[in-house]
């Protein structure tokens, strides 16, 4: 079974100075499943990696990534409607394409689970295949 992964789970794991690192790291490591990070998240990683710590963690990513240590996944047109639908239906938490998309694919996948650290929103929305998600760590 695949992991999808938001960007919070990522970007801690690269940032030993992080609240999070040692479980988002100790999760990443330790897992057994695909590692699967949605095409949008990577973006906002590249950024928030850029913003907080440098190329060099962003570059280190991305050689894991090429390596294989994670499956990319990229958002089809249908989740791209769902993320459509999302965000107006939750229009009033603020609710941006990059968690509408991390929400899109987990449906996609039929998957229960979810790694992220942005529970404001992910114990808020309400997947269309369950009643809730198990926000990973």
């Amino acid at each position: 079974m695949p992991l999808v992964l938001d960007t919070g789970p990522l970007l801690a794991a690269l940032d030993a100075a992080d609240p999070d690192h040692r479980r988002c790291a100790k999760l990443l490591s330790e897992t057994d499943e695909d590692l699967v990070v949605p095409i949008l998240v990577l973006a906002e990683l590249d950024y928030w990696c850029h913003q907080r710590l440098g190329v060099a963690a962003w570059l280190t990513f991305l050689e894991d990534l090429l390596a294989g240590a994670y499956w990319l996944e990229p958002a089809t047109t249908a989740d791209l409607t769902r993320c459509h639908d999302l965000q107006a239906r939750y229009s009033d938490q603020s609710l941006g394409v990059v968690d509408a998309s991390v929400l899109a694919l987990v449906e996609r996948l039929g998957e229960t689970k979810l790694a992220t650290l942005d529970h404001r929103h992910f114990a808020v929305l309400r997947p269309g295949h369950v009643e809730g998600l198990v926000l990973l760590p």
